[in-house]
């Protein structure tokens, strides 16, 4: 755990599932509802840091967030990203995308495309409402 990083501390309100290994939070964010981080707890930069065994766990986790998040969601594409420019601690972004986003079909850290109808990200928020508890039952069955 390093002190400067803001991945190696646990924001309990953001969490919906955590193991020994690795955690994954729902971002809050109003643009993207459903956005998702699976984030390495021990410290740790790139994906080659870990063993075999660890990577095949993480990539494990990441593709059952995937699923959740689309069977939840309904996006026309889902992005996943593990960047780590800004914040060097292993983590992977899963975010749904919609074709009429604010920022589709460019990233979502790109400069905004459009707006969108309040009345459909209020329609996607509800969706997003339920994905805790779809994730936390899907990672639990898979991973305890």
């Amino acid at each position: 755990m390093k002190n400067d990083c803001e991945l190696c501390s646990f924001k309990p309100e953001e969490m919906v599932f955590s193991n020994e290994k690795w955690r994954v939070i729902q971002v809050n964010d109003r643009d993207y509802p459903g956005f998702c981080r699976v984030i390495w707890n021990e410290h740790v930069r790139e994906m080659t840091d870990l063993d075999v065994a660890d990577r095949l766990e993480l990539m494990n986790a990441i593709w059952t967030v995937e699923k959740i998040v689309r069977d939840v969601m309904q996006p026309d594409k889902i992005n996943l990203a593990s960047l780590g420019n800004m914040v060097p601690h292993l983590h992977w972004h899963v975010i749904p995308r919609f074709e009429n986003d604010k920022n589709f079909p460019d990233s979502i850290w790109s400069q905004t495309r459009r707006s969108v109808d309040v009345n459909v990200m209020d329609e996607r928020m509800a969706h997003a409402s339920g994905l805790k508890n779809a994730l936390c039952h899907a990672l639990e069955k898979q991973f305890m």
